[in-house]
């Protein structure tokens, strides 16, 4: 097919220009931006971001502006607008309007039984990318992200809250502590509020955060976890008092797992301790041991605790084998 040989020569015509100097592979990529269609734009695009040709950025301007035109037909499933997008993330484009233009984006395409929207990945791109944008105040910013805490697209809502989370300001703090607050969205999604409070506010947010282990579901596991990325002794004592407390198998295990996850020294020693008492918690602790990929000193340890119990020594033995 004549076609399809002209678009793979295309292909790999851009691929050879990694073996070019970095003045020569200005004008074939300027004409491959030009190019109609869109996965050789995306391509072109990619190559310019991974060459650092900030001198394309009109160009890169240009096809961006045009794949909004009819995008449905030009752009399908938006790779080059995403493409596009990425380069002028990276390489920090001030012009805000841009990346309002994608935030604002919806793309509606054919799908079996209806229509998709495409755009999620380029509304999460964009909205990114708005927070290194120096000519928007705090509140512009912050009120152009939290219109997107109603996208449909769940990754876009998540990406929006990493955004937030970048401001590392007062300010976001609040915003992420109203939106964990008011929960009506998925768990990870809320466990991303919770993280980023931490991030912010560092271990003295940790008391506030652990009144949603309260729940003991899913969204109190998104708050386990992210109470253990803190990797603090206030993490720790604060998972291990809401264990002593805790009731059912799955939460006493989600616990255990967030305990083993803070990294810390006296965490493990209180696992392993579980372990040699042989407690009712003790094949949940070695699961949550080996899931947190333990060092070969800590593993042998737990052999050794392990060694004189068969049914504990076997627990081991298949957890290693397919980790929990």
């Amino acid at each position: 097919m004549p076609g399809k040989r002209k678009f793979d020569e295309q292909i790999a015509a851009l691929d050879a220009l990694r073996q070019l100097a970095g003045e020569d592979k200005l004008e074939p990529l300027r004409k491959a931006l030009g190019n109609r269609n869109n996965f050789l734009v995306a391509k072109a695009a990619d190559l310019v971001r991974e060459f650092g040709l900030t001198q394309l950025t009109p160009d890169i301007l240009s096809a961006f502006d045009r794949f909004f035109e009819n995008p449905e037909k030009t752009d399908a499933q938006c790779w080059a607008k995403n493409a596009l997008s990425r380069v002028l993330a990276a390489f920090e484009h001030q012009d805000q309007e841009v990346f309002l233009r994608g935030m604002r984006h919806i793309q509606l395409e054919p799908v079996w039984g209806g229509r998709s929207d495409t755009a999620g990945t380029l509304r999460s791109t964009c909205a990114l990318a708005l927070v290194q944008c120096r000519g928007v105040s705090e509140t512009d910013l912050l009120a152009r992200l939290i219109d997107l805490f109603s996208d449909q697209d769940k990754s876009v809502r998540a990406e929006v809250l990493r955004a937030i989370e970048q401001l590392g300001s007062s300010s976001a703090t609040l915003v992420l502590r109203a939106k964990a607050i008011l929960g009506k969205d998925e768990p990870e999604v809320l466990g991303l509020c919770y993280s980023g409070i931490l991030t912010i506010e560092g271990a003295a947010a940790i008391p506030w955060v652990s009144q949603f282990l309260g729940s003991a579901d899913e969204m109190a596991a998104e708050a386990a976890l992210s109470i253990a990325g803190t990797h603090s002794p206030q993490g720790f004592e604060c998972l291990k008092q809401h264990l002593e407390s805790a009731s059912g198998a799955w939460w006493h295990s989600v616990l255990l797992s967030a305990i083993a996850l803070t990294r810390r020294e006296e965490a493990m020693e209180f696992l392993l301790h579980l372990v040699k008492t042989e407690s009712l918690d003790a094949t949940a602790a070695i699961d949550a041991l080996v899931r947190a990929r333990p060092s070969p000193e800590l593993l042998t340890r737990l052999e050794s605790l392990t060694v004189q119990n068969h049914r504990l020594s076997q627990h081991l033995a298949t957890a290693r084998r397919s980790p929990p």
